[in-house]
């Protein structure tokens, strides 16, 4: 699928608020209290490790949704023997094997050459292959399998990915609404995110926003959804919404660890609430385990002129 951030990245900005006036003492304390208790949860998350990495990857260990119609007059032992053939192409891709995979997938045509998933997958493997001539292929394949079999719903998925790398981004989003909308495909969610982070790409927040939202109203814990909302609303300065968002993204990854984009996002909600103790620790967080992050880069930037946006 489309990645082109790094893990639990895929484009967010958000918001802020006016903080209230102290009203006393003790108002204080229990607001000191809030923060240390944020800086250790999301310690914690560091301690722990590896980074969050929501994968839309085409080979997944999401199930391969194979032909979803009828074999009209095929004959259904040669459409089982390509069923078998091109899912374990697609075993073989996951592991790279991409020569074995394209033995695979030829005899699969040689099965049945009208059935849609070894088209698809086809694609799937010449686009991972990369280079110009396989890239330029892949869309032929794309293109057949959609019209072998219109309602095999992750043909039009996967072929939006490959029109999101070769940065075609107004078709790609064509396909993945299909996707998107097609109640009961097992990949609906994600088509959503990577329709969001399409219309990202054609600077349409407004439009991108409501395909998270989409996503969120299918699955709650689609992190991808709840990262990319947070950034948007701390673009609109609606730093509630994203405060709340952004806490409950803190517990999705609980235990899985937490990147640079969601540790600069709490620097950015402290920033805006004027919670200095929080964006301090964060600050040095950030700047400790990932000092050669882009997050990093933006952070010393804004530390060196913090009246100027965040970039």
């Amino acid at each position: 699928m489309m990645t082109s951030k790094n893990s639990c990245q895929f484009k967010y900005q958000k918001t802020f608020f006016n903080r209230q006036k102290r009203a006393d003492a003790s108002t204080d304390r229990a607001m000191m209290s809030k923060q240390v208790i944020l800086v250790a949860t999301i310690s914690g998350l560091l301690m722990s490790g590896c980074q969050t990495t929501t994968s839309n990857d085409l080979t997944s260990s999401t199930p391969y949704q194979t032909s979803t119609r009828p074999s009209d007059d095929r004959n259904l032992d040669q459409q089982e023997i390509a069923r078998v053939r091109t899912s374990l192409a697609a075993q073989y891709i996951r592991k790279n094997e991409l020569d074995t995979a394209q033995r695979q997938l030829e005899k699969a045509f040689a099965a049945d050459s009208r059935y849609a998933p070894a088209y698809d997958m086809m694609g799937v493997l010449l686009q991972q292959e990369g280079s110009r001539i396989n890239l330029a292929k892949a869309d032929e394949y794309f293109k057949k399998a959609i019209a072998l079999d219109k309602e095999f719903v992750q043909a039009h998925n996967n072929y939006g990915v490959y029109l999101s790398q070769t940065k075609r981004y107004r078709e790609a989003a064509e396909q993945f609404e299909i996707a998107g909308a097609s109640l009961g495909y097992e990949g609906r969610i994600g088509a959503l995110e990577n329709l969001g982070r399409t219309y990202l790409q054609l600077k349409d927040n407004s439009a991108a926003a409501k395909a998270f939202l989409r996503a969120l109203d299918g699955n709650r814990s689609s992190i991808i959804a709840h990262i990319e909302l947070v950034d948007l609303l701390l673009e609109q300065q609606r730093v509630p919404q994203a405060q709340r968002l952004y806490d409950e993204t803190l517990m999705l990854v609980q235990g899985q660890g937490i990147s640079p984009r969601l540790l600069l996002q709490g620097i950015k909600l402290a920033a805006a609430q004027n919670n200095i103790t929080t964006r301090q620790q964060l600050a040095h967080n950030l700047l400790s385990a990932y000092p050669l992050s882009d997050e990093a880069k933006q952070l010393k930037t804004w530390l060196n002129n913090p009246e100027a946006p965040w970039k």
